[in-house]
């Protein structure tokens, strides 16, 4: 079976593995479409946290059923979005229906080997049908549902404004389920191909670049406000540490972005703004199906995100150039036939 294999920073393999085999209450399934998400290009450059070599990236996945194993929805053949988020189903978190923060989670592709290879097995619990999405928009569920998570865990209103710091993949994901929710949505990065993405295709309300006084151009957008809800995407240590600046009194900020270090804020300016600090953590079943049915709809856009796609025998020639911001990558995607 064909296999990609991250070997250890910037270096991947391509082999063949072993067939798997399904244990009880395990399905087979054919991979079919590979999103290429942050927190690959970050295992790549050995920056993500969490996470050990060599391993078996990738956890935005379309599939096709083999063997549906005890899952009562599915039939072999189905077209499936994998939920690529392993729960132990017992601890506190998951007892709260919270299994995207298990104390024992395991990501594919992250803290165990995911789907860069032609077939894996899951719980068949963790296979959610998909009849009437494309193979592209079954893979880009996984990365729009933590931005719908995201966005639900804020309980934003409707009317209310919302800047969105950082403009990739999950940044997009947030703003399309923020402006679902009702909200006037601010984009804010330092890359302007983005910030025109996220006024010409997405319709945000406003966009700011961030190397010009983010805060005084939020305040002015605001009326002298700032915005009440301010989402973190970056995962750069930099701008999570200046978001605390972007809330508005009263305010929250949300840290979707991960880092891999230790961050620091003013508590003066902190306890004066009396500001709510979220973290948000991968997605639930919950989202996922809330993704699914939001695509199936027609009111999420998965298309116009994927810039770049490439065939499976192809994609360790392609990834270097991925990392680089001039050749204007948003989404890869990886086919296999």
């Amino acid at each position: 079976m064909k296999t990609i294999i991250c070997k250890k920073p910037g270096k991947f393999v391509f082999t063949e593995t072993p067939e798997p085999e399904p244990a009880k209450d395990e399905a087979l399934i054919k991979i079919r479409n590979i999103g290429i998400c942050g927190t690959d290009l970050h295992a790549y450059r050995g920056q993500q946290p969490f996470f050990e070599y060599p391993r078996i990236l990738g956890h935005e996945l379309s599939g096709e059923v083999i063997h549906p194993g005890s899952n009562p929805e599915l039939q072999p053949g189905d077209q499936v979005v994998v939920n690529p988020y392993l729960s132990c189903g017992k601890c506190i978190a998951c007892r709260h229906d919270r299994t995207n923060c298990c104390e024992s989670l395991q990501v594919l592709g992250v803290h165990c080997d995911g789907g860069m290879r032609e077939r894996i097995t899951v719980p068949a619990s963790n296979l959610i049908p998909a009849k009437g999405l494309g193979l592209d928009q079954m893979a880009t569920v996984e990365c729009l549902t933590i931005g719908a998570h995201a966005v639900r865990r804020s309980e934003i209103q409707a009317g209310e404004w919302a800047a969105v710091v950082g403009t990739g993949p999950i940044g997009i994901g947030v703003i399309q389920f923020a402006q679902a929710a009702g909200a006037h949505v601010i984009a804010v990065d330092v890359n302007e191909g983005r910030l025109r993405y996220c006024r010409d295709v997405l319709g945000v309300d406003a966009i700011v670049n961030a190397n010009s006084d983010p805060v005084y151009q939020l305040k002015e957008l605001t009326g002298g406000d700032k915005p009440t809800t301010v989402y973190e995407v970056t995962g750069n240590k930099g701008s999570m540490e200046a978001s605390f600046n972007f809330c508005a009194h009263g305010g929250q900020l949300v840290l979707v972005g991960l880092v891999k270090d230790s961050l620091s804020f003013d508590d003066p300016h902190f306890h004066k703004h009396e500001l709510t600090l979220r973290s948000s953590r991968n997605g639930t079943e919950v989202d996922l199906r809330y993704v699914i049915k939001s695509i199936r709809a027609g009111q999420i856009d998965t298309e116009n995100f994927i810039t770049h796609r490439c065939g499976f025998n192809e994609m360790i020639s392609q990834f270097d150039s991925w990392l680089q911001p001039e050749t204007g990558v948003i989404k890869a995607m990886v086919e296999l036939e």
